[in-house]
């Protein structure tokens, strides 16, 4: 198995996991509730899809195909299974057992896509009149295995 995929894979689930902080936490009554247009998923939803993406990257990870698709909990409620969902698929990464399919096809499939509905989630946080601010994510303290909401202070915040 190439370990420095799997690494860089650790490293970008723990980069989510750093953005994820940013557009999570205070987030405003209702916040669920928002979306882009009549139509499209509310952020709640979303953030239950994202859940849902890291559960199937820990299957894919066992060489299992399981999709579940989440019902939204009330908001915090789901930003914990949000979390805890980011932390077993970090433990699955940083375990011995060899993974039953690459980094990279990881990366593709289940990261990618949840790196995707972030920014959805931070575009609507503009939408619903919270916007987050810019950062300098280069000199951002990311570090592999630190995927829960504790996270670093930004060091270099604009806007």
């Amino acid at each position: 198995m190439n370990d420095d995929g799997r690494a860089l894979l650790r490293h970008t689930v723990a980069t989510l996991a750093y953005r994820s902080r940013k557009v999570l936490r205070d987030a405003p009554e209702g916040f669920a509730d928002v979306r882009a247009s009549p139509g499209s998923r509310r952020a709640g939803r979303i953030l239950a899809h994202m859940g849902d993406l890291l559960d199937w990257g820990c299957h894919l990870a066992n060489g299992e195909h399981i999709w579940n698709d989440s019902r939204p909990l009330p908001w915090y409620e789901e930003v914990g299974r949000y979390y805890g969902a980011l932390e077993t698929f970090d433990r699955r990464l940083a375990g011995d057992a060899p993974l039953q399919c690459t980094p990279e096809r990881l990366f593709q499939g289940p990261v990618a896509d949840a790196l995707w509905h972030l920014g959805q989630l931070a575009l609507l946080r503009r939408v619903g009149d919270a916007p987050i601010r810019g950062e300098n994510y280069f000199r951002a303290e990311i570090t592999s295995g630190r995927v829960g909401p504790d996270q670093a202070e930004p060091r270099r915040e604009f806007g």
